[in-house]
């Protein structure tokens, strides 16, 4: 009884010491510190060796560490220009642009004249003199103003392209922000992950050394290795998710898989600036600055061009025609009075106009009556769906922003001292392994809740961006 109230008292006094910053034991491996916190107000963790588990030490340090660089690396502002300059599928997109400014140059031609020339004969059938010449000329003019109205088509057709590219930008940039995310994100879980493998292989050490003693049972050292195992496979299956991540972010980029890329950005500093406080008088401005409500706007302006391009085709169309004729025959005599040829010259003029007796152009009239609806009940539908994705970002970064605060000043900094707390009374025979991996795997969770909750609010904030209408961003 003695005994264990002496042990009880050892264990009691080495949880004192690492609440108060001091564990004699395990600060060799990790020292936390909770009173050191980043510019986004996110617990730190402070190490005194780098993350890089014991045998991979002399070999070449992974790629999530490579890829974070908080010195040299980009930041994710500079990987958006990269992306609007280089990405592939946008700029198949902006061919679109081209195409439509050569639409608008031909629907501003007129239509052609025609000639025609003829020539008859009538060495084939007897009357050798006898032949003629005609050369004809014609006009079309458009009425109605079909010219005008293509033009208004195909210009408003030009804004909608341009319109549609800068959506297609405004959603690219989005995409970027949130693969940053999701890098930096993964990075940092790997950090942790490797980080308690380390510390459970320092622990194993230890362990071995107290069941070759005979202190333990060897039952500790197979609980320790089965969960060094386990970290081990979540460790592989988390880097893949990383260099999933990574390869995502540089096809929207425009790099090759191959080419190195170095991020900046910490995930505890958020990537783009805070919503704005006030946002319902913003709402107006917002509207009008995002390229999709602009796009639906102006595709229903073109829609109202089509009909009024349509009424005018309807309008018949008039060709003005020309003719000149020259004959020459010969008119035979009896003999023995010789042939009398016959010349002659004419210059008609003429009008041909179309009789719309049975097309009116009514089935097209009738098409762009219902292009113009869907067009405008499109553009009711996007002004909503933008109304909504603004009040839902706005709401997602407020709840992912108060469970970032919860979990950072509360459940961390008490995670962290309860492991220490455990590790060192651990050392002194006062819990079982079976404890200190279960106290091992809350800190964990509370890791993995933490990253996640920083990367909700960076989400968040980014969407609220891209709901918000824009494409480049300066915090």
């Amino acid at each position: 009884m003695g005994l264990l109230i002496l042990r009880r008292l050892f264990s009691w006094l080495a949880a004192l010491f690492v609440m108060a910053g001091t564990n004699p034991i395990w600060g060799n491996v990790r020292t936390q510190e909770p009173s050191s916190v980043s510019a986004g107000g996110v617990v730190q963790t402070k190490l005194s060796e780098p993350l890089v588990p014991p045998n991979e030490a002399s070999s070449t340090p992974p790629i999530w560490m490579t890829t974070l660089d908080p010195i040299k690396g980009e930041t994710c502002e500079a990987l958006v220009a990269k992306a609007l300059a280089n990405n592939g599928e946008l700029a198949v997109w902006r061919l679109h642009l081209d195409r439509a400014q050569a639409q608008l140059r031909q629907a501003g031609a007129r239509p052609n004249p025609s000639l025609s020339v003829s020539q008859s004969t009538g060495q084939l059938t007897g009357t050798v003199g006898d032949r003629s010449t005609t050369i004809g000329f014609s006009l079309p003019l458009e009425l109605g103003g079909k010219r005008s109205r293509r033009l208004d088509v195909a210009e408003r057709n030009l804004r909608v392209t341009e319109a549609e590219i800068a959506d297609r930008e405004r959603r690219l940039a989005a995409e970027v922000r949130l693969a940053v995310v999701e890098v930096l994100a993964a990075g940092r879980e790997l950090s942790f992950g490797t980080n308690v493998q380390q510390l459970d292989r320092q622990t194993l050490q230890l362990v071995q050394a107290r069941v070759n003693e005979g202190d333990l049972a060897p039952l500790e050292v197979n609980l320790l290795k089965v969960e060094a195992e386990r970290l081990q496979a979540r460790r592989l299956l988390a880097e893949n998710k990383f260099q999933g991540a990574l390869a995502h972010l540089k096809l929207l980029v425009g790099m090759a898989p191959e080419e190195p890329l170095t991020l900046r950005e910490n995930l505890a500093v958020p990537l783009v600036p805070d919503p704005p406080p006030g946002l319902e008088p913003a709402l107006a401005d917002i509207l009008e600055r995002r390229a999709d409500v602009r796009l639906a706007r102006l595709t229903e302006e073109a829609a109202q061009a089509g009909i009024r391009l349509a009424a005018a085709q309807a309008v018949p169309d008039v060709t003005l025609q020309t003719t000149y004729n020259s004959s020459r025959s010969i008119t035979d005599l009896p003999a023995p009075l010789a042939a009398i040829p016959d010349l002659s010259r004419t210059l008609s003029f003429g009008v041909s106009v179309t009789l719309p007796f049975f097309n009116r152009n009514q089935g097209n009239r009738a098409e762009a009556e219902i292009i113009l609806k869907q067009a405008r009940q499109h553009r009711e539908q996007v002004e909503k769906l933008a109304r909504y994705e603004i009040v839902t970002a706005l709401a997602r970064f407020r709840a992912a922003h108060n469970a970032f605060q919860t979990l950072n000043e509360g459940a961390v900094t008490r995670s962290m001292h309860n492991l220490h707390a455990m590790q060192a009374a651990y050392s002194l025979g006062a819990y079982r392994m079976t404890e200190l991996i279960a106290e091992q795997r809350r800190w964990l969770d509370v890791q993995r809740e933490l990253t996640e909750a920083l990367a909700e609010q960076n989400r968040a904030l980014i969407v609220f961006h891209q709901a918000s209408g824009f494409v480049t961003l300066t915090k």
